[in-house]
């Protein structure tokens, strides 16, 4: 016997219904904490409005909306067929002469649409939210001047400077030196570096280009260096040559350029891939092995956006495989806390997993794939095993 389209409207509906309700449930908890932590940070600085803070928590919902979905189908397809059972509808339908497979269906094609629009929709639109939030933390509650970005040309740094009259760097922070030479004048300005390619381990750019402005971007010299590398609180550049006054000098020796930058700080400026789009990251990719940096990280998220429809048919298999019980049966509430504690595992499962596979232990498809494939052959072959039809 077919399925009729009213039934299946039904089933969607009910179903679409409490997975909305609860995500906006979730959401709206998340973002009362997460307000409350921003507002402790946003505390200890002045001239942070509160308006500000309560759009950042905005911001940041989006990222921790892809973290929860997971977590919304289950539960959603656990009350939805919960209130089904408790209704005595499922047993009608059952009675009527459908398969389990066969009321399965709507609601298994639902979770893997939302899977689908969540890589391909929702995904780029938080991802510009999430870049944003980033953008304004960085500003505002990190007080960090320093931009990293890393385009087909290679890696290109901005950070402040102050500068000597005769245009030699002193250091990147200037509340700690403004007062330390006052024999010298000071000027604030910034410089921008480049490099097209980076070496690792060990952090070693090559082909290096800097150009030095003031704050009012009037141009000041350009120096070219074979390499350079980040040692302590400085960039030392070696085989240096410095365009000044449109007269090339050239230094055998070592030069060096204060910063406040850590290889921790460059290198986690490129592991957020929250804020890439699931359609730039093919292409982010290739730039950042191209430019020399390691993208495996960016590599098992992608893979893990790709495998998200398989993960929500997943988790509506195992939710029917905990709350299709006849309410005469017992153990109902048992088997709902197992469903619980399954979807608990399998989350922790896909961490675990994820970060073996960005740190090179295990392929990054399999670090992605296992978790979404474990779980839907589990669900699929309980709903085998315990249902008939």
């Amino acid at each position: 016997m077919k399925i009729t389209p009213t039934l299946s409207t039904y089933l969607i509906k009910s179903y679409f219904y409490n997975l909305v309700v609860l995500m906006l449930a979730l959401l709206a908890i998340i973002y009362l904490f997460d307000t409350v932590e921003l507002i402790r940070r946003a505390s200890k600085h002045n001239d942070v409005p509160i308006i500000l803070v309560l759009q950042m928590g905005l911001l940041k919902l989006p990222e921790v909306g892809q973290t929860l979905f997971p977590f919304a189908v289950l539960f959603s397809g656990m009350y939805t067929f919960w209130q089904l059972t408790r209704r005595y509808e499922l047993i009608v339908i059952r009675a009527s002469g459908f398969s389990v497979w066969q009321f399965l269906l709507p609601v298994l094609s639902v979770a893997v649409l939302i899977g689908v629009l969540e890589v391909t929709v929702i995904n780029p639109v938080g991802a510009a939210l999430v870049g944003k939030y980033e953008e304004l933390e960085r500003v505002h509650l990190r007080r960090q001047t320093n931009q990293i970005v890393v385009f087909k040309e290679g890696l290109w740094l901005h950070q402040e400077i102050l500068i000597e009259q005769d245009n030699n760097p002193l250091i990147e922070d200037p509340s700690e030196t403004i007062h330390k030479q006052e024999d010298k004048p000071l000027i604030s300005g910034y410089v921008i570096l480049h490099a097209p390619k980076v070496q690792q381990p060990g952090w070693t750019l090559h082909n290096v280009t800097v150009f030095y402005f003031t704050d009012e971007h009037r141009f000041l010299q350009r120096i070219d260096s074979k390499t350079a590398t980040l040692q302590g609180k400085n960039w030392i550049f070696k085989d240096v040559v410095i365009n000044k006054h449109s007269t090339p000098t050239e230094y055998d020796t070592e030069y060096v350029l204060p910063t406040n930058l850590t290889i921790n700080d460059i290198e986690e400026s490129f592991s957020s891939p929250e804020t890439m789009s699931f359609w730039k990251l093919p292409a982010y990719i290739k730039t950042l092995e191209r430019t020399g940096f390691d993208a495996t990280r960016l590599k098992v998220y992608y893979q893990h956006l790709l495998s998200q429809p398989l993960m929500f048919a997943a988790m509506i298999l195992l939710a029917a495989t905990v709350s299709m019980r006849p309410p005469r049966a017992r153990g109902t509430l048992p088997l709902i806390m197992a469903g619980v504690f399954m979807g608990f595992i399998i989350f922790f499962m896909s961490n675990f997993l994820q970060t073996l596979g960005t740190t090179q232990q295990i392929p990054p498809i399999l670090a992605a794939w296992a978790p979404a494939l474990i779980s839907f052959l589990l669900g699929l072959s309980v709903v085998m095993t315990t249902e008939d039809g």
